[in-house]
């Protein structure tokens, strides 16, 4: 398998991460049974960097329910992927 999940200490997201790389081009929450993700535009090649804006952002002293009201707002919406979809080569 080429990707590998984590959880950090809230538990309320997986890190979907690249065995090979280390790169996380996936972030997935589920939340009151829906699921939400946000992608990493970090881990797309041959985009022009003027097309992206930049900021500075720190949810450490977030709270859990201000979290999830973030990404419910934010993120990508009742979002479906494949679990078993073998990878190139397999």
């Amino acid at each position: 398998m080429l990707v590998s999940k984590y959880a950090f200490g809230t538990q309320t997201a997986e890190f979907h991460i690249c065995s090979r790389c280390g790169v996380v081009p996936l972030v997935t929450s589920c939340i009151e049974g829906h699921l939400y993700a946000v992608v990493s535009v970090n881990a797309f090649e041959g985009v022009a960097p003027q097309l992206l804006r930049r900021s500075a952002a720190s949810f450490q002293d977030e709270s859990e329910d201000l979290r999830l009201a973030r990404r419910t707002r934010n993120w990508i919406a009742n979002v479906t992927y494949p679990e078993n979809v073998p990878g190139p080569g397999k």
